[in-house]
């Protein structure tokens, strides 16, 4: 008998990426969803291994499609970014295109006064007729009689007029430009809109076809994951303060040598720290958000995507970054993980799609994805690539 079953929606493509988590293909991920609905029905308390295996599959494939998503999100803020500048830009040429015109209407009239003169005085009304309303006034203006008999005034009003339209003309093929721009840019905006939330659909997709069981394992297997990042970043934070003390007391025995040796002169105090106001100025403004939620492109008030987080502290300590992590990344001192200090910035996966807000004791606080809240976490839940000082 032919079935009558509802096909399946096939899975979004996954976006192209360096990260460390390489997105699975189509035919991985629909047999993973396949297999977790037959594994669901026929497994039996006696053989959970199989139900195990399939969920754990499917929380592979959810924790992929959240960093592609993040991954679009953050190509969303770039297309966003481009799309306002150019919009901003577009603007700027209207208003300009607007004087010009003014200006252009303002040397017609001139020329209109001269050639009404002209007309008055039975002299030169057709040439100036002709050159008011000829579509190329150059081929008038080089007729040899007809400006051997205008005075310096009328041909100061000629040339004016040309070069008025000569700007506007081009003043007018910079918008049109600029707009074509504008229109792709937004095109772009729309696609990569489109791609976070197929990602995101398709996340929530998969773990609304979970059992309560299942739902419970999951949440038993990531408070697990939890815990294990905790106790690593226990142990960086204390592999922080140990390297801390080391090089202190390198520093200490340094100074101690120069001033035996005499070669110290005066007081021998180590350099002052760098000035650490703005960093904890940043740190209380993400404290400050915390318990806000993720919203994928969103800088605040209310709610943040993990860069828009990072530029909001750093702005209300008067440093500007950049909009997304690609950028954020590339400003400010590269440090590395075990000499971080509260406020540096520490960023994950190869192909750099999150960032976080250090802390200290191997702590941060981010913006970690839909569904979820600004929080505190550790920063070894995730791949670390790399980590930055803004100033």
């Amino acid at each position: 008998m032919a079935s009558h079953r509802k096909p399946r929606s096939r899975i979004p493509a996954p976006l192209t990426g360096h990260g460390r988590r390489t997105a699975v293909g189509f035919t991985t991920a629909a047999l993973a969803s396949v297999t977790l609905l037959s594994q669901t029905a026929n497994a039996t308390p006696a053989d959970p291994k199989p139900a195990t295996q399939s969920l754990e599959k499917v929380k592979e494939k959810v924790d992929t499609l959240y960093h592609q998503a993040e991954t679009a999100t953050q190509h969303y803020n770039a297309a966003k970014e481009r799309t306002d500048q150019q919009r901003g830009k577009v603007d700027k040429l209207l208003d300009s295109v607007a004087q010009r015109t003014e200006k252009l209407n303002e040397a017609r009239r001139m020329l209109g006064q001269y050639a009404a003169a002209q007309y008055r005085d039975g002299g030169m009304a057709r040439s100036a007729a002709t050159l008011l309303f000829s579509n190329d006034p150059q081929d008038v203006f080089d007729q040899s009689h007809l400006m051997d008999r205008m005075t310096g005034r009328q041909k100061q009003a000629v040339d004016d007029f040309q070069k008025q339209r000569a700007e506007a003309a081009k003043e007018r093929g910079k918008a049109s430009e600029s707009l074509a721009s504008l229109t792709s840019a937004q095109k772009q905006l729309k696609i990569q809109k489109k791609t976070v939330q197929d990602k995101l659909t398709e996340a929530r997709r998969l773990l609304a076809n979970l059992t309560a069981k299942e739902k419970a394992r999951l949440a038993a297997i990531e408070k697990k994951k939890a815990e294990e990042a905790r106790r690593k970043a226990a142990a960086l934070a204390e592999k922080q303060r140990q390297e801390a003390a080391a090089r202190k007391k390198q520093q200490e025995q340094q100074q101690q040598e120069q001033q035996n040796t005499g070669s110290g002169s005066g007081s021998t105090a180590p350099s002052a720290p760098a000035d650490t106001s703005k960093a904890a100025q940043a740190i209380a403004f993400a404290k400050a958000q915390i318990g806000k939620p993720y919203v994928w492109g969103a800088t605040g008030p209310s709610s943040f995507d993990c860069s828009g987080l990072t530029q909001a502290a750093w702005k209300s300590a008067g440093i500007s970054l950049p909009r997304t992590t690609w950028d954020q990344v590339k400003v400010g001192t590269r440090v590395s993980t075990s000499q971080l200090q509260p406020g540096d910035l520490v960023f994950f996966y190869d192909d750099i799609s999150h960032v976080g807000l250090y802390i200290g004791d191997g702590m941060m606080i981010h913006a970690p994805k839909p569904g979820d809240v600004v929080k505190k976490a550790p920063i070894t839940e995730m791949p670390i690539y790399g980590s930055v000082r803004p100033s």
